[in-house]
């Protein structure tokens, strides 16, 4: 990822210090995540295929003004992305919900919940194995 494309950044916390190898990032239209030292993965996703965006904060969190950012998409490779121990994470996911809506603007995306349901009767009164409705 280039550093000017950075919208934020942050790392997973412990104790409210930035003591890991676990970086995220948000961009006009991705999120990233790399995690590891030795054996560092990468992950990117698309703002647009975000479903949800879920913030929880425990006690540990508040004693340290930090919080987990739970991340839904549609992405099959990682369905759930957590963004864990960051700081300010109720500003990150206001700030990550308003991306998400403006990208699935730029991209013309909508989301569509629930399924067609018809209100056709498909029933067989003759019993030649098709339908009334297409007789």
């Amino acid at each position: 990822m280039k550093e000017n494309n950075k919208i934020w950044s942050d790392r997973k916390h412990w104790m409210w210090f930035p003591w890991s190898f676990t970086r995220y990032a948000l961009s006009e239209d991705r999120l990233f995540l790399s995690a590891g030292l030795l054996r560092t993965t990468f992950d990117e996703t698309q703002l647009y295929r975000v479903i949800d965006v879920k913030m929880v904060r425990t006690l540990g969190h508040k004693l340290f003004g930090t919080g987990d950012i739970i991340i839904t998409t549609r992405d099959a490779s990682t369905p759930n992305i957590v963004f864990k121990n960051i700081k300010k994470p109720h500003d990150v996911k206001e700030m990550m919900v308003q991306m998400v809506e403006a990208a699935r603007k730029r991209n013309m995306v909508r989301e569509i919940s629930g399924g067609f349901t018809p209100s056709y009767d498909y029933t067989d009164g003759d019993g030649d194995g098709i339908p009334d409705i297409f007789q």
